[in-house]
């Protein structure tokens, strides 16, 4: 017997309420899973705007930085 025949067996011993915990809790993982695939978070951008630290303060940088992603 597969682990999965094994955890069909047991699947179908839960009622409707548990089956459907049990679903939520195998998809929480599937999506864990897609997570630990996509790696670290890369910053290759770090640093981009230093050029315009002098011409702008923090908020209008942030306010440049939405308009030049909306483009």
């Amino acid at each position: 017997m597969t682990i999965t025949d094994y955890i069909i067996e047991k699947l179908n011993t839960l009622p409707d309420t548990k089956q459907r915990e049990v679903l939520n809790f195998v998809e929480a993982l599937v999506a864990q899973g897609r997570l630990e695939q996509q790696g670290p978070l890369q910053q290759e951008w770090a640093g981009a705007l230093k050029d315009f630290r002098d011409k702008y303060t923090s908020l209008e940088l942030q306010r440049k930085a939405s308009e030049w992603r909306s483009d």
